[in-house]
């Protein structure tokens, strides 16, 4: 008698079919697939390797302490903002490297073959407007500075989600200097400020 495929290992159902694995036990064996590589890849232990900023390179220089939490959510709040103003108006997204890219590309913040209101794309543009508006000063500002533009920088690390570690330090400068005047933008560097978008 010729032999057939060998049996699956696993729980099986009265009829002999396979129990599929409920969602909770894959997500549970995906997310210790993430932390397994997290703490192979940035040298971090199993409890470090949960913290959700080792997954985009904005979060790896919060968690390193080389930005601030008011940085760190500033540029948050910029990648919300870029992203949802590309996905209304139509505009191709960059390589969505990052969960917010990929949000973004699933139609989460919007998508392709959505028709938005007249009043939600007018707000859309004006805060994505000032966002520009404060960045373009942040480069005028850093003009004599060596390294590349703030813009430049904050689109680099949030919103393509590059590396920012070999970064030298002119570079990280004026990153800083950018998200420290995106928090005063939104309302993050200090309680006081009036938040400007909601």
């Amino acid at each position: 008698m010729a032999k057939g495929r060998k049996r699956k290992a696993g729980k099986r159902h009265s009829c002999g079919k396979l129990v599929q694995p409920s969602a909770a036990e894959i997500q549970r064996e995906v997310m210790s697939t993430v932390i397994e590589a997290r703490q192979r890849h940035y040298g971090v232990t199993a409890r470090q390797a949960r913290d959700e900023r080792l997954g985009t390179a904005l979060g790896r220089l919060a968690f390193i302490g080389s930005i601030t939490a008011e940085q760190y959510a500033a540029g948050q709040k910029y990648a919300e903002i870029y992203y949802r103003h590309h996905a209304v108006m139509g505009l191709p997204m960059p390589f969505p490297a990052s969960v917010t890219g990929i949000l973004a590309s699933e139609g989460v913040l919007g998508g392709v073959g959505v028709h938005f209101s007249q009043e939600l794309v007018e707000k859309v543009r004006r805060h994505y407007g000032a966002v520009l508006t404060v960045l373009d000063q942040c480069d005028r500002d850093c003009e004599a500075s060596p390294g590349r533009a703030p813009s430049v920088l904050v689109y680099r690390l949030v919103c393509i989600d590059e590396d920012a570690g070999n970064w030298p330090q002119a570079g990280r400068s004026n990153l800083s200097f950018a998200l420290d005047a995106l928090a005063e933008l939104f309302g993050i560097a200090r309680e006081s400020y009036r938040k400007v978008l909601i």
